[in-house]
């Protein structure tokens, strides 16, 4: 029996200007442990004064994960943060009962002459739903805090939850596995079978499993039991999973929830302005038509 499950290719989309890859929520499967949602950024470098500009716009009923390879990105929440991110930094935010937050382009990065890169990862964690109404909050974990394990031509960075003997420092609500993985050609990668559902993205390079070849862009999916990649050039991956959510989720927008109802009270609140404001970041997202 074949220990892969699926292969999600990723989707172009246009967030204004700058593409990315999604590959979560994907038709026929929307979520991967508590990952309901999963953006590849670039690898890209925009022109000297240029940059992303994410304006302000509102979560509810999970948590943000940015994870960088290249570039910086500046974040502001309705909190009072202000965090550069960088890459092997983790940004965790519980939006939980609402937040508001934005991510640019720090000034001194769009100052440089050779432009600003950037390439990273975005994701959604849905939250159980005794968490959906928490408290908002937001962590900032440098990469010298995260473990690093070294295995065979493979150094992997655990962003969150458990794996390989180690502990992520990341406060999680659910178990969880999310670690960036960097695999010399030829090496192997075991995954930990202790995780129910798991998955891994190739962000760069190209990966054998059973004899098939993945490249950059594929996130392959593993049924229980034992799993394993070769890498067959240098890779950079993402492994990503967890237990199963506690139920079914909707999404709307940048809005997650067990109830129908509650999104569209968080649709009403933002279109009539009552989130809390980002302090230094006056603009805001429109709430879309559709």
């Amino acid at each position: 029996m074949s220990t892969v499950e699926r292969v999600i290719e990723g989707r172009p989309r246009d967030l204004g200007g700058f593409s990315v890859r999604r590959l979560l929520p994907a038709a026929g499967r929307r979520t991967i442990g508590p990952f309901i949602f999963f953006d590849h950024m670039g690898p890209a470098t925009f022109a000297q004064g240029a940059g992303v500009d994410v304006r302000p716009h509102p979560h509810i009923g999970l948590a943000t994960v940015t994870y960088l390879f290249e570039g910086e990105l500046m974040h502001r929440d309705s909190l009072g943060t202000e965090q550069v991110i960088r890459p092997g930094d983790v940004n965790w935010m519980v939006a939980g009962r609402g937040i508001v937050h934005s991510e640019r382009t720090p000034p001194a990065a769009r100052a440089g002459a050779q432009g600003s890169p950037l390439h990273g990862i975005q994701t959604w964690v849905a939250l159980p739903r005794a968490e959906e109404e928490r408290e908002p909050s937001f962590v900032h974990h440098p990469s010298r805090d995260l473990p690093e394990i070294e295995i065979d031509g493979c150094v992997l960075r655990l962003i969150a939850g458990d794996g390989w003997g180690a502990r992520s420092p990341v406060a999680v609500s659910s178990p969880t596995l999310y670690a960036a993985a960097e695999l010399a050609a030829g090496a192997v990668l075991e995954l930990p079978e202790s995780t129910p559902e798991r998955a891994i993205y190739v962000a760069a390079g190209a990966i054998e499993i059973e004899g098939r070849r993945h490249e950059d862009g594929e996130l392959v999916e593993f049924a229980p039991g034992p799993a394993a990649c070769r890498a067959l050039q240098d890779s950079q991956l993402m492994i990503a999973g967890g237990a199963p959510l506690d139920g079914p989720r909707y999404i709307w927008w940048n809005f997650v929830s067990s109830s129908e109802a509650r999104i569209e009270q968080a649709k009403q609140d933002w279109r009539e302005e009552r989130f809390a404001r980002v302090p230094g970041d006056p603009e805001r997202i429109p709430l879309p038509e559709r």
